[in-house]
């Protein structure tokens, strides 16, 4: 089913790592729709999945010579989505002007290509770690997740459930209180003050000592938070990238960037971020309602809690609707 959320749909979403689309095309599946990714020697392509003749999925066919071949019929189209050569006319024919492919902005940027399906083409995100040279990046995901975007958003700028759901790792039961911490917004920014967490063994060090997290919102899928440790300003930021598939199932992507040697190869932090996101993953496919409240009378809240309430309030401002009530 297609989902018509014109404020998602507006969006640049991210749909898979730019290095894993290659020599053949890719099929993503973006708010319902299926999109194939493609590369020709001008750059990296989104059409709807499908050919204007028969309905056969594109990303069955090949790249030949720059042009995208749908597998059914031989049927070839430039970057532009325009059929150049449809080998069932008789030489001389004109190709029919309808016989055009559905195309969609398509772009690399983090190391990820991103699609917005309505052609309008808003100002992308800015994750400025990705672009500081003393800062490296760690790409991570393709998670599925059984629920919608704005819980899995939500999840992720949670700070009271680290020391339950990730203890012994990102807190501890015994000291879970929160201090109060207020929440900014500057331009497109919504961002909160640094928020103390006491971790058991935040630097790999063994010693057990209060963090500083700050959180920030880029945009309705796109949500950050920067880890400081006080004693070596060491900083660690992961961007968490969602991509809305259908209703009640997403992908979580994301980047994970550190401005010090954390003595771990690239394969060692993803799988311990697997291992968060695993904690993370069944108590946000259970969560009652499904559809995240924007009404803040039906939940209760704290202050420690306010970092969800302005993003309630920031989907609410927006009129998004999937994953929303």
């Amino acid at each position: 089913m297609i989902i018509e959320d014109q404020v998602l749909r507006d969006n640049w979403i991210v749909v898979c790592k730019a290095e894993d689309v290659k020599e053949e095309p890719k099929q993503v599946i973006v708010l319902g729709e299926r999109v194939v990714i493609f590369r020709n020697e001008i750059g990296i392509h989104a059409f709807k999945d499908l050919c204007i003749h028969r309905g056969a999925a594109l990303s069955l066919g090949c790249v030949k010579d720059g042009q995208l071949v749908c597998p059914y019929h031989g049927w070839e189209y430039n970057a532009e989505g325009k059929c150049t050569k449809i080998p069932q006319l008789p030489e001389g024919r004109a190709i029919p002007l309808k016989a055009q492919a559905i195309t969609y902005l398509c772009k690399e940027a983090y190391g990820f290509v991103w699609v917005n399906l309505n052609n309008n083409n808003p100002k992308m995100i800015t994750y400025e770690a990705f672009r500081n040279e003393n800062y490296r990046n760690v790409l991570w995901g393709q998670i599925e997740v059984n629920a919608n975007p704005p819980r899995i958003v939500e999840n992720f700028l949670d700070v009271g459930h680290l020391a339950f759901v990730h203890e012994g790792y990102l807190g501890v039961q015994d000291k879970p209180v929160i201090s109060d911490y207020n929440v900014h917004e500057d331009d497109d920014r919504i961002f909160s003050d640094e928020i103390a967490i006491f971790q058991p063994d935040p630097d790999g060090s063994g010693v057990s000592k209060d963090v500083y997290y700050t959180y920030e919102i880029l945009s309705p899928l796109a949500v950050l938070f920067t880890k400081r440790d006080p004693d070596s300003n060491n900083k660690m930021t992961i961007i968490l990238l969602v991509q809305p598939v259908a209703e009640g199932k997403s992908i979580a992507h994301g980047i994970l960037s550190f401005n010090y040697d954390t003595g771990t190869t690239d394969q060692e932090i993803i799988e311990f971020q697997d291992m968060i996101f695993a904690q993370d993953k069944p108590i946000v496919e259970n969560q009652k309602p499904e559809d995240l409240p924007l009404d803040l009378q039906v939940e209760l809240s704290l202050k420690s809690d306010r970092m969800s309430i302005a993003y309630r309030q920031y989907l609410k401002k927006l009129g998004v609707t999937l994953g929303t009530a």
